[in-house]
């Protein structure tokens, strides 16, 4: 059997089957594809009455209840939760109403992991249940993912430099990185960047990425690594350091390849903010395209290690040590470059 954990995450469709199947752990990943379930079906049902069923309170026979035709004609969608720690009887009876589903009631189970209620897994599956995921969300990759998603769907433009500083603020929980991504958006006018995003939560990233990131490129070793240090001891991952250190070499480079102009007008080119474009100029001073290129290749290479590539004759090298002699070549480039 797939692991229902495993279950790819899809856009629920405006015309919701009789059965849905919403599997896996991450709790505001589940509640938001029932809360849109919901609302789908009241788009073809205005007068829909929505029932809930809860394990811990569940008595037998109950689904039957549930799932009876109404004496005025209603359609029902019926919520099971946490089918993973159902009841026996719970169970016994799912499966006794999927044998015979009812036309006017849409089934909705929720199952967040494990084997325990597989038998009512396996017939929603042969009903050809909707399935929709609610995967974990344990990688940095995730998280930025998902709030890269949540900008989107709150219809709002979220540079990869603020959701990369947003992860690092509030990313261990996202519940509390999807209500971040809701006030931003909230508070906010046009597009949200790497200040906005430090303005309203600087407080938890004393040491960001984009701290980090400064100091490496003005040739401040021993603070970049301080900084680093810093982060790591509160738990925070390379990855998304490395992904601030590619973002701001990259403007540095796209930057000085556009030559002079006003600062408005190469930003309206390279479609970043002027006040970046500034601080790129002023972060150009002391380093050449050469420099730049390596450090860029410095950093992709870190990156593809700290993933797991580029095992050595000792296995995979730490992480932490891979960003950190990232950081020392990027310093020795900028300190060559100076040089030259």
């Amino acid at each position: 059997m797939t692991n229902p954990d495993e279950t790819a995450t899809i856009d629920v469709p405006r015309q919701v089957p009789p059965l849905v199947l919403i599997a896996g752990p991450e709790a505001v990943l589940a509640e938001r594809a029932l809360a849109q379930v919901i609302a789908d079906v009241k788009v073809s049902s205005p007068e829909v009455e929505v029932l809930h069923q809860y394990t811990e309170s569940y008595e037998p026979g109950a689904i039957a209840v549930a799932t009876s035709p109404s004496l005025f004609g209603e359609e029902t969608l019926l919520v099971v939760h946490d089918l993973d720690e159902a009841p026996e009887a719970m169970q016994t009876d799912l499966l006794e109403y999927l044998g015979a589903p009812e036309p006017d009631v849409t089934l909705v189970v929720m199952h967040k992991s494990g084997n325990r209620g597989k038998k009512v897994l396996d017939t929603l599956k042969k009903g050809k249940a909707l399935r929709l995921g609610a995967p974990a969300m344990k990688s940095d990759r995730d998280k930025t993912d998902f709030a890269t998603n949540e900008f989107r769907r709150l219809r709002r433009k979220a540079t990869a430099g603020a959701v990369a500083a947003l992860v690092q603020a509030v990313g261990k929980d996202p519940r509390e990185l999807a209500s971040a991504c809701q006030q931003l958006v909230d508070d906010t006018t046009g597009v949200i960047d790497d200040e906005v995003v430090m303005r309203y939560h600087g407080g938890k990233v004393e040491a960001t990425g984009f701290q980090v990131a400064e100091a490496a490129i003005a040739g401040q070793a021993d603070e970049a690594l301080r900084l680093w240090r810093h982060a790591a001891a509160l738990g925070e991952s390379p990855v998304p350091i490395l992904a601030v250190l590619a973002l701001q070499l990259r403007q540095l480079a796209k930057v000085g390849a556009a030559g002079r102009g006003r600062s408005a007008d190469v930003a309206r080119a390279l479609k970043m903010a002027p006040w970046q474009v500034d601080k790129a100029r002023r972060a150009l001073q002391g380093w050449d395209g050469g420099g730049i290129g390596r450090s860029i290749q410095a950093v992709a290479q870190a990156d593809f290690e700290v993933k797991g590539g580029g095992l050595g004759a000792g296995g995979r090298r730490e992480p932490a040590y891979v960003l950190e002699r990232c950081i020392l070549e990027i310093v020795a480039e900028r300190e060559s470059a100076g040089r030259r």
